[in-house]
This record gives structure tokens, C-alpha cells and sequence, in this order.
């Protein structure tokens, strides 16, 4: 018996990366019958977006510390330069 796929409510960030790594790795194998492979692309892809709110939750709680010119010290939101 097969077992069901975590919510992804309850599901960390490192254990949905970790089930992604799993999918891909499958895919590449090739050994999955068409309707596994298509269901395995679709919780993957649910999974990838899992994985990007996580992150953005996490970036939103970074802050970067800056020193002025006066030596004063303040933080402010930390932004990844695309």
C-alpha cells in the first residue's frame, strides 16, 4: 500500500525539499508509468511552491544591519538583488 502525501500544511520546509529531490530524482529515472510520472510532476510542483513561500516568509524576517556615517546603527529589510 502506498502512503499518502503529506499536507502541505503540515509539512516543513527541509522535508517538502527534501520530497522534491525525491520526485526529480524519479522523473530522471524514467521508470514511472505516464499517470505516476504526471502525479509526481503535479505534487512536485506543488511542493516547489511550498518551498518558495517558505523562503519568502523567511527573507521577509531578515533584516540587514547597516552602520550610518555617523555610526549609528539601524536595520532595515534585507532585499536579494536580482
Amino acid at each position: 500500500m502506498t502512503k499518502a502525501p503529506l499536507s502541505l500544511e503540515n509539512i516543513s520546509f527541509e522535508e517538502a525539499l527534501a520530497e522534491l529531490e525525491k520526485i526529480v530524482r524519479q522523473l530522471e529515472s524514467g521508470g514511472a508509468d505516464l499517470k505516476s510520472s504526471i502525479d509526481s510532476y503535479e505534487r512536485g510542483m506543488a511542493l516547489k511552491k511550498h518551498c518558495e513561500a517558505r523562503l519568502k516568509e523567511a527573507q521577509g524576517k531578515i533584516e540587514k544591519i547597516t552602520v550610518a556615517a555617523d555610526g549609528r546603527v539601524t536595520t532595515e529589510p534585507f532585499k536579494v538583488s536580482e
